[in-house]
């Protein structure tokens, strides 16, 4: 297994250091792929950056403690992957943009980008690297008895050496050959556990025994995740991920068109159905076969996919399936440092020095990498005080979302909304998120602290949208020949330029309605 391992880290760093170094890059190449990127490699990258360790692991936890509750953050992504095809992905091409902040400042002001800039900066750091640094660490610690620190520095490491010196385009393609590793190593464990059980009615009948058949319901009345909270919250949380966060939005700036930057996200869309049969319904799977005492269950759910690995797959699988771990890691990792490197590249160094050439730009970036590798890795032992690392990082973006989620909304669908009350909202909601968070982690008793994180990302929504709005008739809007390009007229204008996108999102549309009936 270990064979098999090594094997597969020489190769994608071999593949990435090749890739990015084929020609000396300027800041476009290495940030943004040369502007070269076409839908498939769009669609499979945005799911590999989106899918690491964390979702392989906690997912399958997921579905060993609640069955397939927590698909409908796989499920429901598929809408607000629509919305950035619609709505989102032409605003950002034609406007010519580097980076989501540098779009603020055209739609609105200076201010905006910065703050927009140190929020994206922080929550890259937080959610897309540490916290996936974190839940390999646990999975390398538990297969091979090495230190977890030890184990995730050398990785990290790792991928930092072709992600660094290759850029957005040693990424992308590292990504994509990842993603194939990365569901096939899924593939394999839910195919061992369909096996073990003896197939899907052996798993009913268990749940039926046991009074469980309700872990099969994606959308419930009760608990920490009514269907309410689903339909209410997750929009909230889904827009700024999918369509307002550096770290998965670049993949749409490197798109060699508008017309691939709208159908790779829509492919994505369609890949996003995968994660709740082969992520979360082997949980399910390992929860019956534990039942019958065909599985030796773990004391602690957490280390619910390692047990899988080594109980039900061949040794000699193993190694594809912890090289599957390694390439979500990875590409986690590698995805959320070519943002950062961006971020402070354009939004940060470039304000401050005009003058700055493509040389300087690519460097000042892979520095600013390292330096985010580094404090992520400082942020481990805090994170691992969760008990839960899916609902930890969820809660997290609970608070972070509302108020970018709000000015990107109203900026693109509302040509009152106004670069002031933006301002305002994106200064005052950001606080009031963080001193919500704050107080619920210091006193846990408290009433605010009982309400499900997906109602609280709504909740701080209205209220930082009633903030804006607000605040845009205070300081009403004074728009530039820019700004006033960049909102939609009506929600019907982006229906009017042709292309195969229209049928596509009615597709993705209709199979999402399709499952959800089945699965509700």
């Amino acid at each position: 297994m270990i064979i098999v391992v090594i094997l597969y880290i020489t190769a994608i760093v071999a593949i990435g250091l090749w890739t990015g170094l084929k020609k000396a890059p300027g800041s476009k190449d290495y940030f943004l792929a040369g502007k070269t990127l076409r839908w498939p490699m769009i669609g499979l990258a945005l799911f590999a950056t989106n899918i690491s360790c964390l979702h392989l692991v906690s997912l399958a936890q997921s579905g060993y403690d609640d069955g397939l509750l927590s698909g409908n953050f796989e499920w429901m992504a598929a809408f607000t992957l629509i919305l950035l095809a619609l709505f989102f992905a032409p605003f950002y091409i034609r406007s010519g943009i580097s980076t989501l902040p540098d779009f603020l400042e055209k739609r609105y002001n200076r201010a905006c980008r910065d703050w927009l800039t140190l929020i994206s900066i922080i929550s890259a750091i937080t959610i897309h690297i540490a916290f996936s640094l974190l839940t390999g660490g646990i999975v390398l610690e538990t297969l091979f008895g090495v230190n977890m620190y030890i184990s995730v520095t050398v990785i990290a490491c790792i991928t930092a050496v072709y992600t660094i010196i290759g850029g957005l385009r040693a990424v992308v393609v590292t990504e994509s050959i990842q993603t194939i590793v990365l569901v096939t190593g899924a593939v394999i464990i839910t195919i061992a556990c369909f096996h073990k059980m003896g197939g899907w009615h052996a798993m009913t009948a268990v749940l039926q025994e046991q009074g469980q058949l309700h872990k099969l319901s994606m959308l419930r009345s009760d608990g920490n995740l009514p269907w309410y909270a689903v339909f209410l919250g997750y929009p909230v949380i889904g827009i700024w991920y999918w369509c307002a966060d550096q770290t998965i939005v670049q993949r749409i700036l490197g798109a060699k068109d508008e017309n691939h930057a709208r159908i790779g996200p829509l492919f994505c869309g369609f890949i996003k159905i995968l994660p709740v049969f082969i992520f979360i319904l082997p949980g399910l799977f390992a929860s019956t076969l534990a039942q019958k005492g065909l599985l030796i269950a773990p004391k602690d759910s957490k280390g619910i996919y390692t047990v899988m690995i080594t109980q039900l797959v061949p040794s000699g699988l193993a190694g594809v399936i912890v090289a599957a771990l390694l390439s979500g890691l990875m590409s986690q990792v590698s995805g959320a440092l070519n943002s950062i490197s961006t971020l402070v590249s354009f939004d940060l160094y470039k304000r401050f020095k005009p003058s700055a050439s493509d040389r300087q730009l690519v460097s000042m970036g892979r520095i600013s990498a390292g330096i985010a590798l580094l404090l992520s890795i400082c942020l481990l032992p805090l994170l691992n005080s969760y008990n839960s690392i899916f609902n930890g990082v969820n809660d997290i973006i609970s608070h972070i979302a509302p108020p970018i989620t709000c000015v990107f909304l109203l900026g693109i669908f509302w040509s009152g909304a106004s670069a002031r009350a933006a301002q305002l909202t994106l200064l005052i909601g950001s606080l009031l998120g963080a001193l919500v968070y704050t107080v619920n982690k210091l006193y846990p008793d408290n009433s605010l602290a009982q309400i499900p994180f997906m109602m609280m990302a709504f909740y701080l929504f209205i209220i930082c949208c009633i903030i804006q709005v607000s605040f845009s008739f205070i300081y009403p809007m004074q728009h530039t020949t820019v700004s006033a390009t960049l909102y939609w007229k009506s929600p019907l204008e982006p229906l009017k330029n042709k292309g195969s996108y229209k049928l596509l999102s009615v597709l993705l549309l209709l199979v999402m309605a399709i499952l959800y009936s089945i699965f509700k």
